[in-house]
C-alpha cells in the first residue's frame, strides 16, 4: 500500500498535459536565465523614471541650481567682465543678487520637465530599449537630449522669464548690463538673459540625469526593484561578453 501512495505522485507528473508542463518550464527558465522583451522595456522605463524623477526634484528644490557647484549658472561668459567690473566698482552686491536670480528661476523651470520626461519615455521604441540598455553609460541622457530639448526650452522659456521678473533678475541684470554698459570703452552687452538661462537649465538637467544614469548602471544598491535589478544584471553580463 505504501508503495502504491508513493508511485501516485509520479503517475500524476507523467500524465500531465505536455503543454502544461512546457508552459512550467519555460516559465522557470525565464524566471532564471535572460529577461524577455517586455521585461526589459519594463524594467529601463522604471529606470528612466527614477533617474528623471531624481534629478527634476532635485533641481526644482530651492537651492538646487544655486547650492550645486556642478550646474549652478553663473554670468554669462560674453558677461564675466560686467561681475568682475561691478564688483570693482563696489556693486558686489548687484552682481551677487544677478547670480542668486538666475539659479531661482532655473529652480522654477526645472519643475516643469517631468511630464516632458515621461512622454518622452511612453513614446520609446522597442529599438530605443535596446539600444539605451546595452549602449554607452549615457545612452538614455542621449535619448533625452534627441528627444526632448525642443519641448524642454519651449516650455521652460516662459517659465523662466516670468521667474526672472518675479525674482528680479531681469531688474538685476538689466541694471547689471546697463552699468556696465556706461563704462568707458567697454564692448556693450545684450541686458536680455532669459535664452542663456533656460540653455543653462536644461544643460543642468541632462547632467544630473547623466549622472544618475551611472548610477544605476554601475551600482546594484540604485536598481530599486527586482525587475530592475535582474535587467542590469543581463545587461552587466552582456557587456562583459563582448
Amino acid at each position: 500500500m505504501k508503495k502504491l501512495l508513493l508511485l501516485i505522485p509520479l503517475f500524476l507528473i507523467f500524465t500531465t498535459g505536455c503543454d502544461t508542463l512546457s508552459q512550467v518550464a519555460q516559465t522557470t527558465i525565464q524566471q532564471a536565465g535572460n529577461p524577455s522583451t517586455v521585461e526589459i522595456a519594463s524594467a529601463l522605463k522604471q529606470a528612466l523614471e527614477q533617474g528623471t524623477d531624481k534629478s527634476s526634484n532635485q533641481l526644482s528644490a530651492t537651492n538646487g541650481f544655486f547650492g550645486n557647484a556642478a550646474v549652478k549658472i553663473l554670468f554669462p561668459p560674453e558677461a564675466k567682465k560686467v561681475e568682475s567690473t561691478l564688483r570693482t566698482i563696489g556693486l558686489a552686491s548687484l552682481a551677487d543678487n544677478v547670480i542668486l536670480s538666475l539659479n531661482r528661476a532655473a529652480e522654477d523651470a526645472a519643475a516643469e520637465a517631468k511630464p516632458i520626461f515621461v512622454n518622452a519615455i511612453k513614446q520609446m521604441t522597442i529599438q530605443d530599449v535596446t539600444n539605451i540598455l546595452l549602449g554607452s553609460q549615457d545612452a538614455a541622457t542621449q535619448y533625452f537630449e534627441r528627444t526632448t530639448t525642443q519641448q524642454l526650452a519651449a516650455k521652460f522659456k516662459p517659465v523662466v522669464e516670468t521667474s526672472l521678473n518675479k525674482v528680479g533678475a531681469t531688474k538685476y541684470y538689466s541694471e547689471a548690463a546697463t552699468a556696465y554698459n556706461k563704462v568707458p570703452l567697454v564692448s556693450k552687452i545684450n541686458p536680455d538673459i532669459s535664452d542663456y538661462v533656460t540653455q543653462k537649465a536644461i544643460d543642468g538637467l541632462f547632467y544630473e540625469i547623466a549622472k544618475e544614469e551611472l548610477n544605476i548602471r554601475q551600482n546594484i544598491s540604485a536598481r530599486t526593484t527586482p525587475l530592475m535589478q535582474k535587467v542590469f544584471s543581463y545587461a552587466d553580463r552582456t557587456k562583459l561578453r563582448k
